[in-house]
């Protein structure tokens, strides 16, 4: 069995998570123990709040360098929502922060590409199209919905974004880079297709 860490930073929803993980019988723990993630097989990043603030909680921890660290070992990490936001260069959520720089890419609100009537922040399901193959996907379709709540996305990632979900405009929905996965909606809130994609997390990559 793989052991999962999941990053204790002071910012996500940390026990829904772990709940989903034992629910298809996998192991995590929830550490903000650089040793701990130094021992686990995969990471999830998790985030809920504001980009600058997450940012800075990483930073002051040490979290941050050590989850960088991590996945340039080549260990699989996988953000979630703002964990996957954090993955970018930069994002420009209420002024210019600093990522962890572990996708290409960059993040801005939703406002800037959506039609003006659609209602901020986006509260749903939505269907995914899968623009890359992705292990991540071994254990769902085309077209299955999933739950998303964000403000802002992830932008000038085409080359890294493995599937899209439409809000009035295109949305990067999920991203890779090499070991690195990202999801823009919370697999935790998303149903079977939710725990599928965090099985396959676990076992196929």
């Amino acid at each position: 069995m793989v052991m999962i860490a999941i990053v204790d930073y002071g910012v996500g929803n940390l026990f829904s998570l772990k709940s989903s993980f034992a629910s298809i019988g996998e192991e995590a723990v929830v550490t903000g123990d650089r040793a701990e993630l130094q021992r686990a097989d995969k990471i999830i990043l998790p985030g809920v709040g504001a980009f600058g603030d997450a940012a800075e909680k990483l930073k002051q921890t040490g979290l941050g360098s050590a989850v960088i660290e991590e996945a340039q070992k080549g260990k699989p990490l996988l953000g979630i929502c703002l964990g996957m936001q954090l993955l970018f260069e930069r994002s420009f959520e209420y002024g210019r922060h600093d990522g962890l720089a572990l996708i290409p890419g960059e993040v801005r609100p939703i406002s800037d590409v959506i039609p003006s009537g659609l209602k901020v922040p986006h509260i749903g399901w939505n269907a995914l199209r899968f623009t890359q193959a992705s292990p991540l996907f071994k254990y769902i379709s085309e077209g299955d919905c999933v739950y998303f709540v964000h403000s802002f996305y992830g932008a000038n990632c085409a080359e890294h974004t493995i599937a899209v979900a439409e809000y009035g405009a295109v949305l990067t929905a999920a991203v890779q880079n090499g070991n690195v996965y990202g999801t823009q909606f919370h697999p935790e809130k998303s149903g079977p297709v939710g725990l599928n994609i965090l099985r396959a997390f676990c076992r196929e990559v």
